[in-house]
């Protein structure tokens, strides 16, 4: 066997020589080609669940959001793992799949029960939510908003809040290859109506009609 390709080679040198220079040339093209990562990605199918919950306790979080959506994802077809961290006012629930499951089917069963789960988490507390599309190693950086020693009294945590969400996590969005910027901590503006109620029955005002208002006003902002 060996003796035949030696003499096959001998009687079709120019024949060998042009295969040995096309392996070599595809060999170089596929060299330059080849994806290189100092961190290669070999993470799992995974899904996160986002639910900030403003001025809740890590503990609240954990009974009224975090155990409600892993219980509803349990029965999604695929699944390897669950895990979950909560924090004061996060929680982050992250629905791990086989590799071989389609990560826009897994998105879709996740998406689906993720309105059973809204319904059972209360509204005041927080909307669960689908982070982008990103891997493991997707999380890249966290950061904190905080004062300069000597201004701890200049700004409040609403205030701070406030900055990041209008001003630091806009500017990070508007960066190429970031998905998405998750803020927690802090305290959310909030506008409070002290309602006079001998006024509103005066001009035939029902508190209905006052919170049909408000729900209006803030679907046109």
């Amino acid at each position: 066997m060996l003796t035949s390709i030696i003499q096959f080679t001998l009687r079709n040198k120019l024949i060998v020589a042009l295969l040995i220079l096309a392996l070599i040339g595809w060999g170089t093209y596929s060299l330059f080609k080849l994806p290189i990562d100092a961190v290669p990605d070999i993470t799992n199918n995974q899904v996160q669940i986002i639910t900030t919950a403003p001025s809740q306790s890590a503990l609240d979080i954990e009974r009224q959001v975090t155990f409600v959506v892993e219980q509803t994802m349990a029965t999604v077809p695929g699944i390897i793992e669950i895990r979950s961290f909560s924090r004061f006012g996060l929680s982050v629930v992250t629905v791990v799949f086989s590799d071989d499951t389609d990560v826009y089917w897994a998105r879709q069963q996740v998406s689906e029960r993720l309105s059973i789960a809204s319904k059972q988490i209360p509204a005041e507390i927080g909307t669960p939510e689908l982070a982008p599309v990103t891997t493991g190693l997707g999380e890249i950086y966290q950061y904190i908003v905080k004062t300069k020693p000597g201004y701890e009294h200049r700004y409040s945590l609403m205030e701070l809040r406030t900055i990041q969400d209008w001003i630091v996590r806009r500017q990070l969005l508007g960066t190429k290859g970031i998905a998405d910027v998750s803020s927690f901590g802090g305290l959310l503006k909030q506008y409070e109506l002290a309602i006079n109620p001998e006024k509103l029955n005066s001009m035939g005002i029902t508190l209905q009609d006052l919170f049909h208002a408000l729900e209006q006003n803030n679907e046109n902002t």
